[in-house]
């Protein structure tokens, strides 16, 4: 159980900057967010394109609004050593930060003995807090799978890369699905990444069809990659997964000619683009409308009390 005086639910751009705003109010905050990375929709949907519309920077990344963020908060960020780093998910590289944690969703909202908010989360965190800011947008964004059996609690099943650290496919074969600029780009800096310790030894890109949909530059990065024997291009749609244990061993692809071949991996990074889901905001308690949390426009506050 950790106290403190506000909850923020949601590490994007709006979460963030309500954590500098409660700390120049004097109010201690935590954070918490589904996504491995802080910075919401900004670092998983365009980390790399432009932005022309924040107020102030008349062109950035959503990579670079995150650290822009991050650095506006410092003060207000507890600073933590890699060693008791609060992990979010298996593929999380942690936080850095103690107030900051990734790779977990808000699972319930419920009122304390003491009247303050109890925010419990799915892995199995609690906060008590005096007030809750809902930053979430749209809902949790989540990863789009491959929507096959087996693969929901398999070990070697990654849908984010780190963006330090070593990582668990070094040296092996990783087949990245998806064929969008997410997809390409995971395949191009994994293939020309000096560092042997994030360096797979074989990178095979899924795709249904031979066709992709990227930027140009990106596109024709990875054609060149392919031509040069760097990168395996297997055009299909998986049917099936095949695992043993918890770890997939192979997947049945159908071919554009309605043949089943397998494709065997050691991992599967699934890169095809994040989904919000509104389904945990269902379940906190507040009053919807039109499928959007219904709120007091004067305060923002909810029809929970101290929830805004």
């Amino acid at each position: 159980m950790t106290d403190t005086d506000a909850v923020v639910i949601g590490a994007g751009p709006v979460g963030l900057f309500q954590v500098f705003q409660l700390g120049l109010l004097g109010l201690r905050a935590h954070v918490i967010d589904v996504l491995p990375e802080p910075g919401g929709q900004c670092a998983a949907l365009y980390p790399d394109k432009p932005i022309y519309d924040i107020p102030g920077v008349p062109r950035c990344t959503g990579r670079e609004l995150t650290r822009l963020l991050l650095t506006q908060a410092q003060p207000f960020l507890q600073t933590v050593d890699s060693a008791s780093s609060n992990a979010g998910g298996p593929d999380a590289p942690g936080s850095p930060y103690a107030n900051v944690h990734l790779g977990q969703q808000v699972s319930e909202l419920a009122r304390a003995e003491d009247g303050r908010w109890l925010i419990t989360s799915d892995r199995g965190q609690q906060w008590r807090a005096r007030a809750v800011f809902v930053a979430a947008g749209a809902g949790a964004f989540v990863p789009r799978s491959l929507n096959l059996p087996g693969l929901q609690d398999a070990s070697n099943v990654h849908f984010h890369v780190p963006e330090a650290g070593a990582l668990p496919w070094s040296g092996q074969h990783v087949v990245v699905a998806g064929g969008g600029d997410e997809a390409l780009s995971t395949v191009r800096s994994l293939t020309e990444d000096t560092n042997p310790a994030r360096r797979p030894a074989r990178v095979t890109l899924l795709h249904r069809r031979d066709v992709f949909q990227a930027e140009p530059e990106l596109d024709a990065a990875v054609r060149a990659l392919i031509a040069q024997g760097r990168v395996a291009l297997c055009v299909g749609m998986p049917t099936d997964a095949h695992a043993t244990e918890g770890v997939v061993q192979a997947l049945t692809i159908l071919t554009p000619e309605e043949a089943e071949v397998p494709l065997t991996l050691d991992h599967l990074l699934i890169r095809q683009g994040m989904s919000p889901k509104l389904g945990p905001l269902t379940a906190w308690g507040m009053a919807l409308e039109r499928k959007q949390v219904a709120v007091n426009t004067a305060t923002f506050e909810t029809d929970r009390k101290s929830v805004v």
